[in-house]
């Protein structure tokens, strides 16, 4: 997905039409039109997120204001995924400093995704409908594509291949796993919609230890003391 990966770049037209100085409130006012839109798009969804409502949420007296900004929409979303991947990477990347191992860098990873959907339900919730409904022409994301996925899903196959390298993990196809893993994060928004009390600490702790267990090596389950419930 969408919410790990710190290989992710994505790269915003330059705004068509206008040469508007990035300057100190130029930059304030892009800010406060993201935020506007991230607020809309959350709550009334992605059809309905036209800068009349992006304008009137974000306090602006006429809908110029948005254009002077942004070219037009499609640069508003762009502008809008690079904001919350922004934030998303280097809040995983520090919560998986500092690990010595594989094993310690994929719960970290794992968890460090899950505390950052928990912490940014509205921005993650925008995001998604971004990567549902953004298309091209031909149906195609604009936001998301396949390249975008490798990146992601190689991230944590980077991760695998190095327990397995050093006997932490088991032998296993990298690429199966690392999107299983993967597949089970980007879910996380979605599910949010229906079960919005779902416990994500918990949530996280199921997941981390079901992956432990999947890629641990069987050396590494036999040097483990047995549970309080084995005994």
């Amino acid at each position: 997905m969408i919410v790990g990966g710190r290989s992710i770049r994505i790269q915003l037209p330059v705004p068509a039409g206008t040469d508007a100085p990035h300057t100190f409130t130029a930059t304030a006012r892009r800010a406060q039109i993201i935020t506007a839109t991230i607020d809309t798009i959350a709550e009334l969804g992605y059809g309905q997120a036209t800068f009349a409502r992006i304008a009137e949420r974000a306090g602006l007296s006429s809908t110029r204001l948005i254009s002077y900004h942004f070219a037009g929409k499609a640069e508003l979303m762009s502008a809008v995924v690079a904001e919350v991947y922004g934030r998303l990477g280097p809040f995983i990347a520090e919560r998986m400093t500092g690990h010595p191992d594989a094993r310690g860098e994929l719960r970290a990873y794992i968890t460090g995704a899950i505390e950052f959907i928990a912490e940014h339900r509205v921005q993650m919730q925008a995001l998604m409908a971004i990567f549902l409904n953004f298309r091209d022409i031909e149906g195609g994301s604009r936001s998301y594509d396949a390249a975008n996925d490798r990146n992601v899903v190689g991230h944590v196959e980077a991760i695998l291949r190095k327990g397995q390298d050093n006997g932490e993990f088991r032998d296993f196809d990298t690429f199966v796993m690392a999107a299983t893993i993967q597949r089970s994060i980007d879910s996380l928004p979605f599910l949010l919609q229906s079960a919005p009390d779902l416990d994500l600490p918990g949530y996280a702790r199921e997941l981390t230890t079901l992956f432990d267990l999947a890629t641990r090596a069987q050396s590494a389950r036999l040097e483990e003391p047995p549970s309080p419930q084995d005994r």
